[in-house]
């Protein structure tokens, strides 16, 4: 994986892959387009809704981080 350019740490991917970034930006058909959109939806609702529950409840702080590239403008 490459190095996060602030610590110098392996990363994984935030909420997008590269595929899914490519078809957002209409790289590929418009079929494809609507299936990433589709995709992301669900992690919104799923996985990273329980994130942020988790973070709630176990690491507030870091969820304040997290807000603050989330929410800034």
């Amino acid at each position: 994986m490459p190095p996060n350019d602030k610590s110098g740490m392996a990363t994984g991917r935030g909420l997008l892959t590269e595929y899914e970034r490519e078809c957002l930006a209409g790289e590929h058909e418009k079929q494809r387009e609507y299936e990433t959109r589709s995709r992301i939806r669900s992690r919104l609702d799923g996985p990273l809704r329980e994130d942020i529950e988790h973070l709630r409840e176990h690491d507030p702080e870091l969820l304040d981080e997290i807000r603050e590239v989330v929410c800034d403008e």
